[in-house]
């Protein structure tokens, strides 16, 4: 799947198969965030994680930091 964007925001779904997983997947996009000191808008519901990105001193609206930071949660998996 792939980052949509909609309503200002980059979404995307992640699906693991159970939620051990999906916060191991959480720990790791934390400390990237942290690292680009970028920090998304997400919920888990057990092997689901929901992440949002945009930039919030842009006004809320998509930018190449959060493309950025999306490419490299892909990276992630």
């Amino acid at each position: 799947m792939v980052w949509i964007e909609q309503n200002n925001r980059l979404k995307k779904t992640f699906k693991f198969n159970n939620f051990s997983e999906a916060f191991a997947f959480m720990v790791r996009v934390a400390m990237l965030a942290e690292q680009m000191n970028h920090h998304p808008y997400w919920s888990n519901v057990y092997n689901t994680v929901d992440i949002e990105l945009s930039t919030h001193d842009a006004g809320d609206v998509v930018t190449d930091k959060d493309r950025k930071l999306a490419k490299a949660i892909d990276q992630l998996l």
